[in-house]
């Protein structure tokens, strides 16, 4: 699966976040360590949000 991140360079070296996940931000001194931090962040995410729904009836609606 592929998400949209946004990247941008800091003092420090460079944010990184998915807008499509709220809260689902990392960082790293180059853009690869970034990326590679924020491909954690989204398993890590996506892991934790399984486990929060874990029960609950979900659906699907198209837009």
């Amino acid at each position: 699966m592929q998400y949209k991140v946004s990247l941008i360079k800091t003092d420090e070296g460079y944010a990184v976040w998915v807008p499509a996940l709220p809260g689902c931000c990392s960082q790293g001194n180059t853009v690869e360590e970034a990326t590679e931090n924020i491909k954690d962040a989204i398993q890590s995410y996506l892991s934790a949000q399984e486990e929060l729904l874990h029960g609950v009836e979900s659906i699907y609606v198209e837009v």
